[in-house]
């Protein structure tokens, strides 16, 4: 549904968003209706009390006040739960109620204020009681106007505009606007939306220096951000529940989906010795890619020992032994590196916790146990590294002997190429070396640092052919093909559950966008319903809701490009990424971003058995190659975050590895993925 339009501008709501908080806002008022009504009954003509006309009388209107906006606030909850999301008709007197209840604030604000002058200055000789409840309900009435006008702050759209949009093309990709006022409008309408975003990240980044290349990162994520957004017309709690359908649709598909076929083998087969071998390299670099995080991760992974053992180190005084490590003032990262990796001092070459947009904290340490020289980059923990990430856009990425076309995610190429001049200008690899020349290079990260590590590992490959790369969690949209099929050969990623960062690309939030599009533009119930039912799904589980979310693709194209009932269209422009809304095989066949790919072979890890268990049942885990199809769109989760954390990956990987005989043979009730090959 496209934003309400109240008093000459658009908002950032729609006009069934007012039934949860109209509804929260009722009980609030009848509640303090009755107290009210309870208080004037008690001391009925008993108000001979200093100010006591001023008393009764500010009772009784209070009432009445507290009334009509118990009416309004019933009116505005009964029109805003008619329709749904695509079907506004019955809604259209929500304006006339949004100004009525507007109005009524004016007499509140009023009132409030005559309250506290009583209370403050003719309260003296009143009952006690009286006078602590109409403190009370000053009290209330101030918190609740001005937790409205932070509501009001809140939905406030920089971008509203009450002008009507130009007309849509009259056939998807087929013609575009290109008449002198559509293109002027839209250049316009782009410059603008551009523009606030670019300030947005200005203030939310207001503590970061203001140089030149965080305003190069501003410009760049605010031209890909208001890019993504500028061709619907959805507010977020349309978004909301288009998740929240689009969760349950792909539980319904996993559910009625037939078991893949189980590949033969024998235990001693030469892929599940080579699976073997590379769960236990990955379980032993995901220690060094989860300790580059530093103190943080460390107290996260061990909140009740991990103070008590930092404690003895962060604030000794150690200043000869820390001439290698820079930006980490109190040694309390240093220190959690050590607890977390085993690893003594003097096996550190290199430590690093310097951090600025495009340059990430990374160290390199001599790995005896599997002689290794082992560089470990570490994951988004900053601001910065949030700027990094963001920065999205495609980077000519030139390999030596690689052919077809090389790109790769900026924001993380140019942090892979930062690293590269500190480990092979600033001679770091050399020195490593000449300690171990016969140890091997083994470059780990995750998140971030996964991205990076395998940019890295790129870079270095040609120097070094007998390299190895751990890539856990890395981002779905980091490679082009060409340099994905490239760093098979010596990149694992590893990736666990339903994480949304390996299945985070451009041409997948299209692809994301437009599902979305097709389940809110279908479903037949209103908006409150679908987020309630929803909420309840991912709290307590049950049975996916069997609302239609499915339309005929020929009806789906027809009803995304007409106007909603003659007044509204979920697209305001058509962009390339809708050309074909009927196949879903395939998110970026029209895109116009560039895909991007994960690095390397992916080695997918995911749990064994339901996928709601109690949180005292015991998590097994199952381990499986997978292709880069099977992430070619986003899956919805509540896990899709946790599933994400160094720790999980971790704690999946030691799992499979302390117990492989059994963990790397699958149930025959599970239900992978056609893209997957089962081990």
């Amino acid at each position: 549904m496209p934003g309400m339009v109240a008093f000459g501008r658009r908002w950032g709501i729609a006009s069934d968003d007012l039934v949860l908080p109209g509804a929260f806002e009722l009980f609030l008022r009848v509640i303090w209706w009755i107290g009210t009504l309870i208080l004037y009954s008690l001391h009925k003509g008993s108000f001979d009390c200093p100010g006591g006309g001023v008393l009764h009388g500010y009772l009784v209107v209070l009432l009445v006040l507290l009334a009509l906006v118990i009416l309004s606030l019933c009116a505005i909850i009964y029109v805003s739960a008619q329709g749904t999301i695509t079907n506004p008709g019955p809604r259209r007197s929500i304006p006339a109620l949004v100004y009525l209840r507007a109005l009524l604030y004016l007499p509140e604000i009023v009132w409030a204020c005559l309250g506290a002058i009583w209370a403050s200055a003719d309260s003296q000789g009143c009952d006690p009681a009286t006078v602590g409840a109409v403190v009370a309900a000053v009290v209330a009435s101030w918190i609740l106007l001005l937790s409205t006008g932070l509501g009001v702050v809140f939905v406030f759209d920089p971008l509203g505009d009450s002008r009507p949009r130009p007309p849509a093309p009259e056939q998807l990709g087929v013609r575009d606007l290109e008449s002198s006022e559509g293109s002027q409008f839209l250049s316009t309408a782009r410059s603008v939306a551009t523009q606030v975003w670019e300030s947005r990240l200005r203030l939310l980044c207001c503590c970061l220096p203001q140089d030149e290349s965080h305003r190069a990162a501003f410009s760049s994520i605010a031209q890909l951000v208001s890019g993504f957004f500028s061709d619907t017309d959805l507010v977020p709690s349309d978004i909301a529940a288009g998740l929240a359908l689009l969760h349950q649709e792909q539980d319904k598909m996993a559910h009625h989906r037939d078991p893949d076929d189980i590949l033969a083998h024998s235990p001693s087969s030469p892929i599940e010795a080579e699976l073997e071998v590379e769960l236990g390299q990955a379980a032993h670099c995901m220690q060094f890619a989860a300790a580059a995080y530093g103190w943080p991760m460390y107290i996260y992974s061990n909140p009740l020992t991990g103070p008590c053992k930092l404690s003895g180190d962060c604030c000794r005084s150690q200043a000869a032994e820390y001439d290698i490590v820079g930006g980490d003032h109190l040694g309390c990262h240093f220190s959690s590196v050590l607890l977390s990796t085993g690893l003594g001092y003097r096996d550190f070459i290199y430590v690093s916790f310097h951090n600025q947009i495009y340059e990430i904290p990374f160290f390199v340490a001599l790995d005896h146990k599997r002689e290794a020289i082992l560089v470990a980059v570490r994951g988004t923990l900053s601001l910065k590294d949030v700027l990094t990430d963001l920065s999205a856009d495609c980077e000519n990425l030139p390999v030596d002997g690689v052919s077809g076309t090389c790109y790769a995610h900026k924001g993380m190429s140019q942090a892979a190429r930062y690293i590269y001049r500190k480990l092979v200008n600033d001679g770091i690899l050399n020195q490593a070396f000449a300690i171990a020349p016969e140890y091997k290079l083994v470059i780990t990260g995750h998140s971030l640092g996964g991205g990076t590590a395998s940019l890295l590992a790129v870079l270095l490959r040609h120097s070094f052919p007998n390299l190895r790369c751990y890539a856990f969690s890395p981002p779905g949209g980091l490679l082009s093909k060409a340099l994905a099929d490239y760093s098979k050969d010596f990149v694992v990623s590893v990736v666990l559950g339903k994480d949304l960062v390996p299945r985070l690309s451009i041409p997948n939030m299209e692809d994301l966008k437009r599902r979305i599009l097709k389940m809110v533009s279908n479903c037949n119930k209103p908006k409150y319903r679908i987020l309630l039912q929803g909420c309840w799904y991912e709290v307590f589980g049950g049975e996916p809701d069997d609302s239609p979310t499915e339309l005929e693709h020929q009806r789906l194209e027809e009803e995304l490009s007409q106007p909603l009932l003659g007044e509204e269209s979920l697209l305001v422009r058509h962009s390339s990424s809708y050309q074909s809304l009927a196949s879903d095989d395939s998110p970026a066949h029209a895109a116009t971003h560039l895909p991007l790919f994960l690095p390397g072979r992916v080695l997918y890890l995911t749990e064994d058995g339901p996928s709601r268990r109690s949180c005292f049942a015991q998590v097994r885990y199952r381990a499986e190659w997978s292709s880069e199809a099977a992430f070619r769109s986003v899956l919805i989760s509540p896990r899709m975050i946790a599933d994400h954390m160094p720790d999980a990956v971790l704690r999946a990987l030691r799992s499979l590895t302390a117990d492989r005989p059994f963990n790397l043979c699958p149930s025959s009730t599970s239900l992978g993925n056609n893209h997957h090959t089962v081990i």
